[in-house]
């Protein structure tokens, strides 16, 4: 692979930081399934990456923490056709997107009230459902 991985107009990963292997892909494909390695595994290590700043890689560490493989490098697979060329620019647009969406920063929750009335509707249908038990208990007609 020579061509860096273009991320956003800001952001590129360079192709030395990128390691891809063609294995052969699992499921039906008759004969060419047992030939013909298509299936490609595109490998990041961001952990050592230049371009990432280390808020993105905290980000990427706890969004992607299940496909991370034993060294700690981000995997992406793609086995989605017969061709490896394919799979791999799959494998690339898929990785970009992950890499993305780890260096957008999450909104900020701002903390908010529920309204007065939503209190009060609330106790209103508790004193509702109490009355409604008391009349059954009542209307029983034992010694409670």
């Amino acid at each position: 692979m020579s061509a860096p991985l273009v991320v956003s107009p800001t952001l590129t990963i360079p192709a030395a930081e990128l390691r891809w292997t063609a294995v052969r892909s699992s499921g039906p494909g008759g004969q060419n399934v047992n030939k013909v390695s298509s299936k490609v595994e595109l490998r990041f290590d961001f952990e050592r990456s230049a371009v990432l700043s280390a808020e993105t890689k905290a980000r990427l560490r706890s969004l992607l923490h299940a496909r991370l493989d034993a060294e700690g490098s981000l995997l992406v697979i793609s086995q989605a056709t017969r061709d490896r060329q394919r799979n791999l620019e799959d494998a690339r647009a898929k990785l970009a997107e992950l890499v993305a969406s780890a260096t957008r920063r999450p909104k900020r929750r701002k903390a908010t009230r529920p309204p007065f009335s939503a209190g009060e509707a609330r106790l209103e249908q508790k004193r509702r459902q109490s009355g409604r038990k008391e009349l059954r208990r009542v209307g029983r007609g034992g010694d409670e």
